[in-house]
């Protein structure tokens, strides 16, 4: 979630952009009111919305979530898939799980995520599947080893799309304060790890907060 509206753009076009993306869909205003109140990070919408578009276009029916809070991209995600398909999704909080659970059964969405309590660091070397997308957005410090142990479950040709990149501009600045210095030069060395990956063709775009966006070669 962007600190402010315009972190990374333009205030006119940051404003622009948020004016035309609405939604009259009373869950997910529900659940962004929700991470409102209760100070729970959630993807931006162009994000979630965009991580939609990417699964239709690829079909995907195996998606890996890694940070899923309460479940507000994981309803884009799963919404996205057919009959059959599942969106594996992690998260250590019993709070968020809860949360997540009543919000996904509301959208009647419960039956095609499968969520995976537990660290994302201990959980993803557990998993069995092939996936389609992987989609990352949990602690920044960790991020290099969500990307490294997530990639042997991608299948060639798959996509991953990782969030909060940008972090308010401040990769690309001066760290605003020493509460977020950790976790700015983690998102510095991410971005190179990331864009000069050998499995990946991948950059980062200036969407959200920052968005990285990769195929699997």
């Amino acid at each position: 979630m962007k600190a402010r509206i315009d972190a990374i753009i333009h205030a006119d076009q940051a404003h622009y952009l948020d004016r035309l993306l609405t939604h009259n869909d009373p869950l997910l205003a529900d659940m962004e009111a929700y991470a409102a109140e209760h100070q729970v990070p959630i993807a931006d919408r162009e994000v979630a919305v965009f991580l939609e578009i990417t699964a239709r276009a690829i079909n995907a029916r195996r998606i890996l979530e890694i940070g899923m809070a309460i479940g507000y991209s994981v309803v884009y995600l799963a919404r996205a898939m057919k009959d059959g398909g599942v969106v594996v999704t992690i998260e250590p909080d019993d709070k968020m799980i809860h949360a997540s659970q009543g919000f996904l059964t509301r959208a009647k969405l419960r039956d095609r995520v499968r969520i995976e309590r537990g660290k994302a660091l201990e959980v993803i070397p557990k998993l069995a599947e092939t996936f389609d997308l992987v989609f990352i957005d949990a602690l920044k410090e960790e991020y290099i080893g969500y990307l490294d142990l997530a990639l042997p479950h991608l299948r060639p040709g798959g996509v991953v799309v990782v969030d909060n990149l940008l972090w308010g501009g401040e990769v690309a600045g001066e760290i605003s304060s020493a509460s977020r210095e950790e976790s700015t030069k983690a998102l510095r060395a991410f971005n190179l790890h990331f864009v000069n990956h050998p499995q990946l063709r991948a950059e980062v775009l200036p969407v959200g907060d920052g968005l990285g966006y990769a195929v699997k070669l």
